[in-house]
């Protein structure tokens, strides 16, 4: 188990360094630059060099990339020119709000979608099937914007019932906390619940018509044990992937969502450093967001191996 989580941790390096060498290379090749956002357009072509030269982005691509990585592995992930703090202070500050957003959001899914997917598969062909098959089409389908807008207008305007945007922290209380996460959070896992839904019904479908299942049928066992123990537990491995990509998605996809309900988390501040061209920002955001979405797969991974003791993590490897 060691060995394979080592092997795994030591396979995210070739990523990692693809990633940031191609965001820093895009990131490079944007006309402008941290200069021209600082002095502002009124600057003299002067001043933009002398400033370039001074923040050290006057130098070759790889003699920039590489200072830069050697940062990184350091611990110095660069300094933002606006914020007024390091990078990695800055992305302390800003992942709370998102991964409190991200969580929230997958309990959400994860109690509308395994429930619905396992009586979906269950009852194959009736109208709670086709009506579950339907809905989850539509969520998958429907942009997330559209269903934000959607849902203020419903909850927000009309009802009443839930603010239209902000955040609160913790600290001021359970309740604040829960009421301005609510409307995103709802955002988010119904279109994530819909894809866990088709998911769980598709796995649930392929087990529930085993010969194994029949023989459990057969020596009397309760329905509902055959299909929570027997047959939920063997689909276990493939819904555990959909979750851990659910997951992955909501920490590192959340932009827009966060930017409609004007939330300050990573969305927030990756489009604020892209309007600033706050280059260190973006790509320590970046970075942080790849490291975070592969060590969740890695995590799922590692989990096969408790949920199914069949799977021997690293045999193949």
């Amino acid at each position: 188990m060691l060995s394979y989580i080592l092997k795994r941790f030591l396979s995210l390096i070739p990523t990692l360094f693809v990633v940031s060498l191609v965001v820093f290379l895009v990131i490079f090749m944007i006309p402008g630059g941290p200069a021209t956002a600082i002095l502002g357009m009124e600057a003299t072509a002067e001043e933009l060099a002398a400033l370039n030269a001074e923040l050290g982005f006057d130098r070759p691509f790889l003699e920039q990339y590489f200072s830069w990585l050697g940062g990184v592995f350091q611990g110095d992930w660069g300094q933002s020119y606006f914020l007024d703090m390091s990078v990695l202070d800055a992305i302390g500050e800003y992942f709370g709000p998102t991964l409190s957003l991200a969580i929230y959001a997958e309990l959400v899914s994860l109690i509308l979608a395994i429930p619905m997917g396992i009586i979906a598969a269950y009852r194959r062909g009736s109208l709670v099937d086709t009506a579950a098959v339907s809905v989850s089409l539509v969520g998958i389908a429907l942009p997330g914007f559209l269903l934000s807008m959607f849902l203020m207008l419903l909850f927000s305007v009309k009802l009443k019932w839930l603010p239209v945007a902000g955040y609160r922290e913790l600290s001021e209380g359970f309740g604040q906390f829960i009421k301005y996460l609510t409307l995103p959070a709802l955002s988010l896992g119904l279109v994530q619940a819909a894809y866990i839904t088709r998911m769980t019904r598709s796995s649930m479908l392929d087990v529930l018509y085993m010969n194994y299942i029949r023989t459990v049928r057969a020596k009397g066992q309760k329905e509902a044990i055959v299909v929570l123990v027997y047959g939920l537990k063997n689909a276990a491995p493939t819904i555990l992937t959909v979750i851990g990509q659910s997951f992955g998605s909501l920490v590192t996809g959340t932009i827009v969502t966060e930017s409609i309900f004007n939330i300050p988390g990573l969305g927030n501040l990756t489009m604020s450093a892209i309007n600033r061209r706050d280059v260190f920002v973006i790509q320590g955001v970046v970075l942080f967001v790849t490291l975070l979405y592969v060590v969740v797969n890695l995590v799922v991974d590692i989990l096969y191996g408790f949920v199914d003791p069949r799977i021997q993590l690293g045999r193949n490897d």
